[in-house]
C-alpha cells in the first residue's frame, strides 16, 4: 500500500520542481535518475560506474568532468542505502551555476517518491528530466460542481488543494409572465423553449468542463429550487455525467456564490480531497481566534516562542506566507543565530547583521544563509511533537490566514 504523501512533503517536492524547471546544464551534463523499488542498488551503481567510464570520451573537459563529477556524487549517495525503498528513488544532479558561467557547483536533489517509479530511467542531457516526477503529483481524484437554477449555472472542478471555477453562463431567460388569456400561455411556450436550450447548453459545457479531466471521478448537482431535480429528471446531461452524480445539494445561491457554498456543504462527499481537509483546519483555527478562552495564537514570534516550550499542536502556514529564515553563523565563534523576516526585507536586514557585533566574542563577520520558512519549520517541529499543516494560497481558507500573517497555529493547553 503507497502511503499518502502530506502536506510538508508535497510543498517539498513542488519546490525542487519549480528550482529545477529552468536549469540548464553548458552541454549534456546534468544527471536525471529514477530507480524502481524493486531494482537492486549494486545494479544501479555498476551501471553508473560504467557510464562513468564511458564519459572519459567526452571531448569537451569542462562537460566531461562536470558529467564524472554529477555522476561520482550520485554514486556517494547510493551508498547510504543498503536496497531500494518500496517506491524507488529520484535523483537529479548536475553542476549549477551558483553566480554565473564559471561558478559552477555539483549539487544533488533526492526525491522519495510520492508513487512508485514504474520503470529505471537514466539520462545525462542539458536538462532535467522532471516529467514523470511532476506526473506522479497529479491528483488521482477530480470532482466537478454544477451550481443550476433558471437564472444562471456555475462549473467547478476541484482538485487536490484547488477550487477552479471553470466558467459561468447565464440563461437570458425572463421570469414567468403573470398576464392572463392566449398570450400568457404563447409566452410561457417560448419561456420553455428558452429554458430547454438553455438546459442543452448547460449539458454542453459540463461535458467539456467535466469530462475532460483525465482522473473525472464524480459530480456534485446543487442550487436553489427545483430547477436541479427536473434538470437530472430529464437527462439533459451525458449518461457518464448523468451516472456519476455523487450529491444533490440543497443550496441558497447558484453560479460563483453557489459553488462556493456547495464547497462547504460537501465534507462528507469529499472527505478524502485536500481542499476539504484544509477547510477544516482553517476553520478550527479560526473558532478558537473568535473565542477570548481559545487555543488560537499568530505571529511568527509568539509561534516559535510557544513551541520552543512545547507547548503547540499544530501549526498552519501559508505556501505564500511571504517569510524567510536567516541562519547567521559568527565565522569567529561559530555562535549561531536564526532570524525569522519578511522576504521583502532581506536586503535591509543583511545589512544590519553586518553591522551588529557577535554577543559572543564581539566581531562582525558572519555567513548569513536563507533558509524556506517551511522546511526551516519543517526542522523545529520535530523536535517537539508538533504537527505542520501548509495550506494552498489559492483558497479562500488559505486567503483567510494571510490575513493572519500567513501562519497561525493551535497550543496543545492555555
Amino acid at each position: 500500500m503507497v502511503e499518502k504523501l502530506n502536506s510538508v512533503q508535497t510543498y517539498k517536492i513542488r519546490k525542487i520542481i519549480s528550482n529545477l524547471a529552468n536549469k540548464k546544464g553548458r552541454g549534456t551534463e546534468l544527471v536525471s535518475l529514477y530507480i524502481p523499488g524493486k531494482k537492486a542498488i549494486h545494479e544501479v551503481t555498476n551501471s553508473l560506474r560504467e557510464e562513468h567510464g564511458t564519459a572519459s570520451n567526452i571531448k569537451s573537459d569542462t562537460t566531461r568532468n562536470h558529467v564524472q563529477d554529477a555522476l561520482t556524487k550520485t554514486l556517494q549517495r547510493l551508498k547510504f542505502y543498503k536496497q531500494t525503498p518500496i517506491n524507488g528513488l529520484i535523483i537529479f544532479t548536475g553542476a549549477l551555476p551558483t553566480n554565473g558561467p564559471g561558478s559552477e557547483t555539483v549539487t544533488l536533489n533526492e526525491i522519495s517518491p510520492p508513487k512508485p517509479v514504474q520503470t529505471y530511467f537514466y539520462r545525462c542531457d542539458d536538462h532535467f528530466h522532471l516529467e514523470f516526477l511532476k506526473s506522479m503529483l497529479k491528483v488521482d481524484d477530480v470532482f466537478g460542481i454544477l451550481a443550476i437554477d433558471n437564472t444562471e449555472t456555475g462549473f467547478a472542478l476541484i482538485a487536490g488543494d484547488r477550487l477552479d471555477i471553470v466558467d459561468v453562463i447565464t440563461s437570458g431567460v425572463s421570469g414567468k409572465h403573470r398576464a392572463g388569456g392566449q398570450s400568457a400561455r404563447r409566452y410561457e411556450r417560448l419561456r420553455n423553449m428558452d429554458l430547454n436550450a438553455y438546459y442543452h447548453r448547460i449539458a454542453a459545457h459540463a461535458t467539456k468542463a467535466f469530462l475532460e479531466q483525465d482522473n473525472y471521478k464524480g459530480l456534485i448537482v446543487s442550487g436553489p429550487g427545483p430547477t436541479k431535480d427536473y434538470f437530472l429528471k430529464e437527462k439533459y446531461l451525458d449518461y457518464r455525467l448523468q451516472e456519476s452524480v455523487k450529491g444533490v445539494l440543497d443550496t441558497s445561491y447558484s453560479g460563483h456564490e453557489g459553488i462556493r457554498e456547495t464547497l462547504m456543504k460537501s465534507s462528507e462527499i469529499l472527505s478524502n480531497i485536500r481542499i476539504m481537509e484544509e477547510k477544516q483546519l482553517v476553520q478550527k483555527f479560526l473558532k478558537e481566534v473568535n473565542v477570548d478562552s481559545g487555543l488560537a495564537i499568530y505571529g511568527i514570534n509568539q509561534i516559535l516562542e510557544k513551541l520552543r516550550n512545547s507547548s503547540v499542536e499544530l501549526i498552519l502556514i501559508s505556501d505564500n506566507s511571504g517569510f524567510i529564515n536567516l541562519k547567521i553563523v559568527c565565522k569567529q565563534c561559530e555562535n549561531i543565530i536564526n532570524k525569522t523576516i519578511k522576504k521583502l526585507k532581506i536586503v535591509s536586514n543583511k545589512e544590519n547583521i553586518k553591522n551588529t557585533s557577535c554577543v559572543n566574542c564581539n566581531l562582525n563577520e558572519y555567513d548569513i544563509m536563507e533558509e524556506d520558512i517551511i522546511e526551516y519549520f519543517d526542522d523545529q517541529v520535530n523536535q517537539y511533537g508538533t504537527k505542520l499543516e501548509i495550506i494552498s494560497s489559492k483558497s479562500e481558507d488559505g486567503v483567510m490566514l494571510e490575513s493572519f500573517g500567513g501562519i497561525g497555529a493551535l497550543l496543545r493547553f492555555k
